[in-house]
């Protein structure tokens, strides 16, 4: 029983509370911004955790991640803008194109390491992003506006804030739990051990590529999933959702919170998402108090803080965050 009282438990237990609660705080403030804001937080938390399924338990460094966001997201508006609303289509077949695309790259990339495989999945992910922007009757580089959220046949109901904010929350939690499963199962071993030492663990008579083809698409499936999440929650999808910069996002949610843990790109998702939206406050306060006025371009350096935060959790905690609180310091 004693094991489970840590700092870090504390910790997660905590944030979750406060996740569960926010909606209760925003109705009793009538701040709704903050439950807008957390929606997104949730959503990128679940694109953040399908990542670091490949890359922090399967040694798989994929620039390219973002792409299935993009195919999620795109899947719903391209169906809503042909009328196709309901979400019993719409959600499977995102998945199902999610997957199929994942299947491609794998099969190609996997085959390769290193560099190579982050040079091939960053390639893929360019590829789909040039082609969204010449899907003029969608948009094109402007983006395209979803008229509607996807419908359930009102068993469900997207277009309310609140309940939208909890399905992102269960989605979430049902994704922790199954990588969490997965990764401590006999599959999840053989793709850790993979990571390790990969010749080995074919000489014991594991056909390795096949278990981390197949954990490639469970990611890109949930990372999809992420997509259609997002496309619902800002009725809008562009191609700079899938840009090479929007997967780096994602690398540094995965590293910032515990890369190789299992709640570790959630805490990550909170911490990077709630300081890009702090900071730029902070600093403009900051340069009130140093001044006597505020000075509106000191929001814009925010990053100069955020960078060297950064750097101090890489360099002093092993597993990021999650680390940190853990008590794991790097020696």
């Amino acid at each position: 029983m004693k094991s489970w009282l840590t700092p870090r438990n504390a910790f997660v237990t905590a944030l979750m509370i406060v996740l569960a609660l926010l909606p209760v705080y925003s109705a009793l403030t009538g701040n709704t911004f903050m439950v807008t804001l957390f929606t997104r937080i949730l959503i990128l938390a679940i694109a953040a955790v399908s990542l670091n399924l490949i890359m922090g338990f399967g040694g798989m460094v994929s620039f390219g991640h973002a792409a299935y966001l993009g195919i999620g997201g795109y899947v719903v508006g391209i169906l809503a803008k042909e009328g196709i609303n309901s979400g019993f289509v719409q959600w499977p077949l995102a998945l199902v194109l999610s997957g199929l695309f994942a299947l491609a790259v794998g099969a190609l990339s996997l085959r390769t390491r290193g560099v190579y495989f982050i040079m091939i999945t960053l390639a893929f992910a360019q590829m789909v992003y040039y082609i969204a922007n010449g899907l003029d009757r969608y948009g094109g580089d402007d983006g395209l506006t979803i008229q509607r959220r996807s419908d359930f046949g009102g068993l469900i109901n997207l277009s309310n804030r609140t309940v939208f904010y909890y399905l992102c929350l269960v989605l979430l939690m049902a994704t922790v739990y199954f990588v969490w499963r997965m990764v401590n199962s006999r599959f999840g071993l053989v793709i850790q051990g993979a990571r390790s030492n990969e010749r080995r663990m074919r000489a014991i008579g594991f056909p390795t590529f096949r278990y981390k083809l197949t954990c490639f698409v469970i990611a890109g499936v949930l990372c999809g999933l992420s997509g259609v999440l997002l496309a619902n929650h800002t009725n809008f999808i562009s191609p700079a959702l899938m840009h090479w910069t929007r997967s780096g996002d994602l690398i540094v949610m995965a590293v910032l919170g515990g890369m190789g843990t299992v709640f570790g790109p959630v805490i990550g998702a909170v911490a990077l998402l709630v300081l890009e939206e702090a900071l730029p406050h902070l600093m403009g306060l900051a340069s009130y108090l140093a001044t006597g006025k505020e000075v509106a371009a000191a929001k814009e350096y925010w990053q100069l803080i955020l960078g060297p935060m950064m750097l101090l959790i890489v360099i002093y905690a092993r597993g990021g965050i999650e680390g940190l609180i853990s008590g794991r310091r790097r020696g």
